[in-house]
């Protein structure tokens, strides 16, 4: 997919990101804007290891979508991958709940590679990408391991196993986020909270794929003082997630399932709330929090929706 020209008089952006819908802002970020212009910030809780490889499932979900790689139809792995390897796997009596593609197993064994040489993740993740012609900077939120665990009805999940192991039917009463207190911020995350001029979270969800990144130490502060905007965009459309289990979480958690529930988990870091047209008449209560909303269509289907949102996005730095 080819980049426009660049947003002109654009900052440098810093977007926080985690899952499908964050990687779909990334994407039109990534052609709203020059090559290098764009560092996204990837949360790294989900990390697992599978059959021996280490797996970044947000970090790859990125990497294909801003390489042109990715599985629209289901906004994750490789376009018209195979699973051979998993079908031998699984003939070998190997439980293979948790679904690689051949192509996207190529990536987690060189990755595991990498790391086995000595490299830290921040290191690897740049090789990988460059090797795909990804022209933006991906890193990942720490080179440190966090965990997000969820206690459940079920008992404590990680995250994958909740997520695709049990399609998120658990009820979730609390999420954790292990290690965090102890890890430190990415090399290339710090840069970035550092030299850009405006900084996005993306519609992610705020437990699951932002939650890990703004656990880590001091990275809240860092966000109230940063300089330039601060924007979020809200995963809540209409009283439910666009994707995914947000709506169901925050229900579980005892929160209201809307856009003003989300402003006010982002209310100390948050200049401006990007909400759907469809949330319009809550934008007085996203105002009552001393957030400006701007009101705009969020859905994603199309390369023209992500780039018409960045866009948008764009002008609040003028």
């Amino acid at each position: 997919m080819a980049a426009t020209e660049g947003f002109p008089n654009s900052p440098s952006v810093l977007a926080l990101a985690g899952g499908v819908g964050g990687a779909k802002l990334a994407l039109g970020l990534a052609l709203a804007l020059r090559p290098g212009d764009l560092t996204v910030c990837v949360n790294t809780g989900d990390d697992e290891t599978f059959h021996g490889l280490h797996v970044s499932p947000d970090l790859d979900t990125m990497m294909y979508t801003l390489s042109g790689l990715s599985n629209e139809e289901t906004g994750w792995g490789v376009a018209g991958d195979t699973f051979t390897a998993l079908e031998m796997l699984g003939k070998f009596g190997v439980d293979t709940w948790f679904n690689l593609g051949d192509r996207d197993l190529a990536t987690h064994i060189r990755r595991t590679q990498l790391l086995s040489d000595g490299k830290t993740l921040s290191e690897v993740t740049d090789e990988l990408n460059r090797s795909l012609g990804v022209t933006q900077i991906v890193v990942p939120m720490s080179d440190d391991p966090v965990k997000t665990v969820l206690a459940t009805d079920e008992g404590e999940l990680p995250m994958q196993r909740y997520f695709v192991g049990r399609r998120a039917e658990p009820v979730v009463s609390e999420v954790r986020y292990l290690g965090a207190e102890t890890a430190s911020v990415s090399p290339g995350f710090q840069d970035a909270l550092t030299r850009s001029g405006m900084l996005v979270m993306c519609p992610s969800n705020p437990y699951l794929s932002l939650g890990p990144i703004l656990a880590l130490p001091a990275v809240r502060q860092r966000i109230r003082a940063f300089p330039g905007k601060k924007i979020c965009v809200s995963p809540i459309v209409g009283g439910d997630a666009v994707k995914g289990p947000a709506g169901k979480i925050m229900a579980e958690l005892g929160k209201e399932v809307s856009c003003v529930q989300v402003a006010r988990e982002y209310r100390d870091i948050c200049d401006v709330f990007v909400m759907d047209t469809q949330d319009q008449a809550l934008a007085a209560e996203i105002e009552e929090l001393g957030i400006t909303p701007l009101v705009t269509s969020t859905i994603m289907s199309t390369s023209e929706d992500k780039i018409a949102l960045a866009r948008e996005i764009l002008t609040l730095a003028e």
